[in-house]
């Protein structure tokens, strides 16, 4: 045990020293001088000559090289000094924490909204297992909420909040600022975890001791907590990742609604290339991640107890009531995509007519955009490259996360740390080496994508090894590759591989707000990112032109959640030891 400890602690080292390194090495990775960019930071207007870019290589220290450079910078970061800001000559780390503070509270409203949503998504299937017909439900109304892009959820929110309901769109001045916001951070986040809790609840009625209480006489309200409490710590991982994905993952959201967050202020330190609030903004969120991360560790250790010390974890039976409705769901889903693609193909997506935003007609059944482009040509194209691009980095990042979550020890800090930084950030990072482009925002997404289903493989790992029959193959003769491979490994796959379907619509709309924010694919190409980015503009003069592009995302999600509870095993599976000898 003490072993173990020591191998997670060296990976949290290992790996923020890692990121710290890269951060610190940014400026000479990139084909962008930092001098020309801190002078055009600083005026835009000034003449970039050779004497005025020496001139600030000399005020920063620039001309001392990177080694020597991000030498200085550690060694103040271990004397609680992490320097000054390149653009305004002021220290990094009281604005930093400023900015933490909001995001912070922002997070803790946003949570709130989230379980509250999550909460009336379990419902459902709750009731479902107290009547003894366990089944996991289609899921649209979750995947609708997850597939609502926050930066679009969070432009239309300003648009009916400040105008319909006179809440405050912008800034951060009191506890009625944080209502919008709060709103468009939590709706996502609420109908992921909704369903993935929706997911295991439906498992958990499958196992037998639930039918054991219920012949006993136990009440439903108590048979419930049980559930619930069984179910929430192979999710406590999860959750905790949700919340770090909030801290850093608020950037289009604070942008939007104007609020000084360190989202915000990480996109605005990134794009100018101000290290030294880069680095020091990036640390707390790395910081933020590691409490978090173990938090969520030792809350879902705790709730399971000495079944998970004893080897007594109980078996699913991977028993649910089939609904004979199943299937129409996804089919309408996939109709809709294979329609519109079929009907948009043929059609030209960059022939610009005369007509801006013109209406939904016959010659252009969504309308027309900004520049006067048939919205259904450029839907369509766009989601030939957006789904296809979504479902290989979706692939990647399920092949990469259960690799990584069979060796939960060694992974652990590069899960806790990969998951603080956001696909924006890792985007903005990315481009700043490359360029922006399509494949460098779906490798921005790749690098995030895999840690939340490589902490849910090994909470999986962990509570299979303690099962009883796992537990005694060991003294059967099983080797230990035979009993990973033979038995804990398939034994996870599938929920593993339904959690990676349903986080096929956050790579898609990862992959949209990099388009959004202009690191991702460039004009005029097609992407649904860039396509919401053209229509945020005008949406209160032509709201179809983001409506198209929001049913596609929509459709996608619905497809995704609804084809993972579909395919969902319904055969009682029978445990046989001697096929493990």
């Amino acid at each position: 045990m003490r072993t173990g400890a020591w191998i997670v602690t060296a990976s949290r080292v290992v790996t923020v020293l890692g990121v710290v390194v890269l951060l610190g090495m940014l400026p000479w990775l990139s084909d962008r001088d930092p001098a020309l960019s801190i002078l055009r930071a600083r005026s835009a207007e000034q003449e970039p000559t050779e004497e005025a870019l020496d001139a600030i290589r000399r005020d920063l220290g620039l001309d001392v090289g990177p080694l020597r450079m991000f030498w200085d910078w550690f060694t103040g970061i271990v004397q609680g000094d992490p320097g000054t800001s390149w653009n305004t000559g002021r220290p990094v780390l009281p604005g930093a924490v400023d900015a933490l503070g909001v995001s912070l509270t922002l997070m803790a409203c946003a949570m709130i909204v989230a379980l509250v949503v999550a909460s009336l998504i379990v419902l459902p299937t709750l009731r479902a297992g107290l009547r003894g017909t366990p089944r996991r439900t289609g899921g649209a109304g979750a995947a609708s909420m997850t597939s609502m892009p926050e930066f679009l959820l969070a432009s239309v929110l300003v648009i009916v909040g400040a105008v319909w309901l006179s809440f405050p769109a912008y800034g951060w001045n009191g506890p009625e600022y944080v209502v919008l916001p709060a709103l468009a951070l939590g709706l996502p986040a609420g109908g992921l975890i909704g369903r993935l809790l929706a997911d295991a609840v439906a498992v958990t009625f499958t196992e037998g001791w639930v039918t054991t209480w219920t012949v006993a006489g136990f009440s439903r309200r108590r048979i419930a907590g049980a559930v619930l409490r069984r179910a929430l710590p192979g999710l406590a991982s999860q959750i905790g990742l949700v919340m770090v994905a909030m801290t850093g993952g608020a950037v289009a959201v604070e942008k939007v609604f104007a609020i000084p967050g360190l989202g915000r202020t990480t996109l605005g330190d990134a794009q100018s290339q101000d290290l030294p609030a880069l680095q020091i903004d990036v640390l707390l969120l790395l910081a933020v991640s590691a409490v978090l991360g173990i938090t969520a560790e030792l809350i879902r250790r705790a709730m399971l107890g000495s079944a998970l010390r004893g080897g007594s974890m109980p078996i699913p039976s991977g028993v649910f009531a089939p609904s004979p409705r199943r299937w129409i769901t996804p089919i309408v889903a996939a109709s809709v995509l294979v329609v519109m693609v079929v009907a948009g193909y043929p059609r030209d997506a960059y022939y610009s007519t005369r007509e801006k935003f013109a209406s939904p007609s016959a010659e252009f059944p969504f309308g027309t955009d900004a520049s006067g482009r048939d919205l259904l040509a450029r839907v369509s194209e766009g989601a030939i490259s957006t789904v296809g691009l979504s479902l290989a980095v979706t692939l990647g990042s399920f092949v990469v996360g259960v690799l990584f979550g069979l060796i939960p020890r060694v992974s652990r800090g590069l899960v806790e740390v990969t998951n603080a930084a956001p696909p924006v950030v890792t985007g903005i990072l990315i481009a700043a080496i490359w360029g922006p482009s399509a494949g460098g925002a779906a490798v921005a997404v790749l690098i995030v994508t895999w840690a939340p289903l490589a902490a849910h493989t090994a909470a999986l790992v962990e509570e299979a090894r303690a099962r009883p029959y796992i537990a005694i193959l060991p003294t059967l003769g099983a080797s230990e590759a035979r009993i990973l491979f033979g038995s804990i490994v398939p034994s996870v796959l599938p929920a593993i591989s339904r959690h990676a379907v349903l986080r096929l619509p956050g790579v898609a709309l990862a992959l949209a707000a990099l388009g959004f924010l202009g690191l991702g694919p460039q004009p005029p190409t097609p992407d649904w990112g860039l396509i919401l980015s053209d229509g945020v503009a005008g949406v209160e003069r032509a709201p179809w032109v983001v409506l198209a592009p929001l049913a596609s995302l929509i459709a996608l999600a619905v497809l995704a959640v609804s084809l993972a509870s579909a395919t969902s095993g319904r055969t009682r599976r029978t445990v046989d030891t001697q096929r493990f000898l």
